[in-house]
């Protein structure tokens, strides 16, 4: 999978979108990333450590897909953003950040087509 093509074929599908990344399994972003004219507002460094949280997330829930099935994706709404996270393979996790008012149902149905 193109990982660079995806972050930018996902940026353009809405403004709202403010951030698409694929991190590895250090936690360090590889492919893609802010949207022109967004103030990031994490560091470098707790960005990182953010996507080792999320990284550790879905290995817990690998744990269970034998019983529930294989994790499609996980969404978390903060005051500031939602985080939508999708795993991927070879050990990589896209990170999809949003405006809080975006429709995170249209974005993640827009999203999982592209991922298979």
């Amino acid at each position: 999978m193109d990982f660079d093509r995806l972050c930018k074929n996902i940026l353009g599908l809405e403004s709202k979108i403010r951030f698409a990344g694929v991190c590895d399994d250090s936690g360090a972003i590889k492919y893609g990333g802010q949207r022109e004219g967004i103030t990031n507002l994490l560091s470098p460094e707790e960005t990182k450590r953010s996507n080792l949280q999320a990284l550790a997330r879905w290995a817990l829930r690998s744990s269970l897909a034998s019983k529930v099935g294989k994790g499609k994706y996980a969404m978390s709404e903060y005051e500031k953003i939602k985080r939508i996270t999708f795993p991927l393979e070879e050990n990589h996790l896209l990170l999809v950040t949003t405006e809080v008012d975006a429709d995170h149902n249209k974005i993640i149905s827009d999203i999982l087509p592209m991922l298979t």
